[in-house]
This record gives structure tokens, C-alpha cells and sequence, in this order.
């Protein structure tokens, strides 16, 4: 089987997964029970409506969001991440949902701040996990003594294989609240973006260009860096080469300067969000100035050996919202990335365009700011993810 063959396999074998999760739950109505088949393989028999939900972390509105009109109808609780992380999408969603100042909190944000107390003081119908900054599946104290009290628990997953994960989470959620042609319209959405991305790589088979992916760019000392996993995942399917994961044995680590520079590689890009603000990194994300990410952009490259490598030399030199790595827009990710890595090959992708339909087709509360930015060379035009 060649390359071409094989990631037409792979597309055929998403869309049947997907067909699979959804056959199920197409012929229920939206008020009997279901049986759910989760991310890990659980089978969790639901009864519908679902009208009380509890989340394992905060920042999983906005994928409920894509499906549900009133997403935050829907909250019993959820921990604080998404509160103290990003106000500036907790402040756009208030806005538009005044109700979500009730939602009652059940922790910080973190595994071990999530109170088992205060989450079935809200009586949920349904937990939904992610193992992003709440309870994995490792957390069986949790599960068990939720299950023992009559609430179901579900786990998506947005973070540990994003690019594989996403589509099946959607459905997921499609099944738990009813609205399976909602979550299919995204999934196809969603599967399209990604097959023109794959089909043309296939098609091309260009070359890899060597690709330094800087986590939390000017964060700490340099220079922290994602494997395969997580966002690191992206640069394969955009058609790079990740020089992290010749070396790293796990979904994160740390790259030392002297790798890096005996690599020298082609292209640079930094993740960065909301979270480095006052913190010497790079500030991307939601209500943020595309002109302020690119100042910080270019501070941190300009730093000691970074400043010395080829990518910046030649000004291939890029930010990327980090928070896409958790996240079921995750595709804008690969489109961006994929017209940096191969620019003449993906000419007419558009990712600005895609975040646009994004918003009008899906999103009660659109995501403006700025998600990726170029530090431009001369001649060039700026680009930035900010509609």
C-alpha cells in the first residue's frame, strides 16, 4: 500500500468511526436512553434529556458550544480554568449567557483542587472528563464515587491524540445531548478541513522541512517542546518534520540549545497564550492585538542562540495559539501550519477564512484575537489569525 493509498485508508477509517458512534443514537429519540460508547471504550448508558452537566474543565464550553445554543444551560458545575486562565472568553460568554456567573465551581483547575464534594453537590446528570486540567481516566476514586451516586461519566478527548480524538468526541457529545445532526455537521466540517490538507500532502509528498517547535515560547529557560503528542501532532499532518521527536520519549520535554542549533532548523514556530502575559512569552489568543503578539514574538527570538538559527535568519519565524492543542478547532492549527511549512503547495488555503465560517456556522460566541502570526521579513505581508 503506498502513501496516498494509505491516507485515503485513514480518512475512510475516521468517517467510519465516526458512523459507527453516531448509527446508534440515530434512531433515538431524544428523550429515552442510549447507550454512549466513550473515547476509552466504556460503554455508559444514558438517559435523555441530559439536562445537568458536569465538566472536568472549563475550557470544554466552547465544545459544547459548537452543538448546543445554550451551552451554559446545560452547567451544573465546572472547575475555575477557564475563569483564571481566559477571562476574556469567560467575560464574551457572560455577555452572551448572563446565567454562567451561577455555574457553580468545583475546583481550581487542576486534578488536585477537583473536589468529588462539591461536584455531586451539584447533582449532574452526566460528568464529562477530558484529563486536560480535571479528572483522566487514572482518577478511578473520582469515577467510582461518582458512579456510585448515580451519575454517569463520560471522557472525550480534545488533548492526548487531538487529531485522532476529535471527531469521535463530537459525536459523543452529539449522542449525550440529542443533537447528533449538529455534532455530524461540524464532524464534517471538521473531517473536510482536514482531508484537503492530507490528500494534497499525499498527492505532493513534498519535502519535510525541519520544524523547532518552541512551547510556551519565551517562558523559563529554553526550550521546552511537544513530541508527537498533543500540539506537537500537528506538525506531521501539516507536512513537517519535528526535530523534538527524534529525541523526546514523552509528550513533552526539554531541548537543549546546543540540540537545537546542531539542527538549525528550517522553521520556527513558538506556541504561546493568554497565560504568559507579565511573564516574558509569547501573548496570543482571544482579545489579543496581532501587534502585540508579534513584539513578543520577536523578543523571544531575539534571545541568546535562538537568534542564530537559520529560521530567523531567513525569516521563517511563526506564533501559534497554544491553547489549539486542546481544543476541537484543532484544524486551524494544521491549515496554518501547513501554509507555512509548504506555502506554493497550499497557496490558496485560507485559514482566516475557515476561522470566519467557523464562527458564523458554529459558534454562539465567535473566537476573536489573534490564534497565529508571522514575524515578518522584509517584503513580506503580515498574517495573523485575527478576523
Amino acid at each position: 500500500m503506498n502513501e496516498l493509498q494509505m491516507t485515503r485508508w485513514f480518512t475512510v477509517a475516521c468517517f467510519a468511526f465516526v458512523a459507527v458512534v453516531t448509527m446508534g443514537a440515530s434512531s433515538a429519540r431524544a428523550d429515552e436512553s442510549v447507550v454512549i460508547t466513550d473515547i476509552v471504550g466504556r460503554k455508559v448508558t444514558i438517559e435523555r434529556p441530559v439536562k445537568r452537566i458536569l465538566l472536568g474543565e472549563g475550557r470544554q464550553l466552547l465544545a459544547l458550544s459548537l452543538i448546543h445554543p445554550d451551552p451554559v444551560s446545560l452547567l451544573a458545575g465546572w472547575p475555575a480554568d477557564l475563569v483564571r486562565q481566559d477571562a476574556t472568553t469567560y467575560g464574551r460568554y457572560r455577555e452572551r449567557f448572563p446565567g454562567i456567573e451561577k455555574v457553580s465551581l468545583v475546583g481550581q483547575g487542576s486534578v488536585d483542587t477537583f473536589s468529588i464534594e462539591q461536584a455531586l453537590a451539584v447533582q449532574p446528570d452526566v460528568a464529562v472528563f477530558s484529563g486536560g486540567y480535571g479528572p483522566s481516566v487514572k482518577s478511578t476514586d473520582v469515577v467510582s464515587r461518582l458512579e456510585n451516586a448515580g451519575v454517569r461519566v463520560l471522557f472525550i478527548d480534545f488533548i492526548a491524540k487531538p487529531l485522532d480524538n476529535t471527531a469521535p468526541s463530537l459525536a459523543i457529545l452529539g449522542q449525550l445531548l440529542g443533537r447528533e445532526p449538529e455534532a455530524q455537521a461540524y464532524i464534517d466540517f471538521y473531517n473536510g478541513r482536514r482531508k484537503r490538507i492530507a490528500d494534497r500532502l499525499a498527492e505532493a509528498k513534498p519535502k519535510a522541512p525541519n520544524v523547532f517547535m518552541h512551547a510556551h515560547a519565551g517562558l523559563g529557560a529554553c526550550c521546552n517542546s511537544p513530541a508527537r503528542a498533543t500540539i506537537g501532532a500537528f506538525i506531521d499532518a501539516a507536512g513537517g518534520h519535528n526535530i523534538a521527536a527524534d529525541v523526546l520519549k514523552t509528550p513533552f520535554g526539554q531541548l537543549n540549545l546546543e540540540y537545537i542549533l546542531s539542527k538549525d532548523p528550517d522553521i520556527y514556530v513558538g506556541t504561546g497564550g493568554v497565560h504568559l502575559a507579565g511573564k516574558g512569552g509569547l501573548v496570543m489568543g482571544p482579545g489579543i492585538d496581532e501587534q502585540v503578539s508579534r513584539t513578543a514574538l520577536a523578543e523571544v527570538v531575539a534571545r541568546p542562540g535562538l537568534a542564530d538559527l537559520a529560521a530567523v535568519r531567513n525569516g521563517r519565524v511563526y506564533g501559534l495559539w497554544h491553547i489549539f492543542n486542546n481544543n476541537p478547532a484543532n484544524f486551524l492549527a494544521v491549515e496554518v501550519l501547513a501554509k507555512w511549512f509548504h506555502p506554493e503547495l497550499f497557496a490558496d488555503i485560507d485559514p482566516d477564512a475557515s476561522l470566519r465560517e467557523l464562527n458564523e456556522r458554529f459558534l454562539p460566541v465567535p473566537m476573536q484575537g489573534t490564534y497565529w502570526i508571522r514575524l515578518n521579513s522584509p517584503g513580506e505581508a503580515p498574517h495573523a489569525g485575527s478576523p
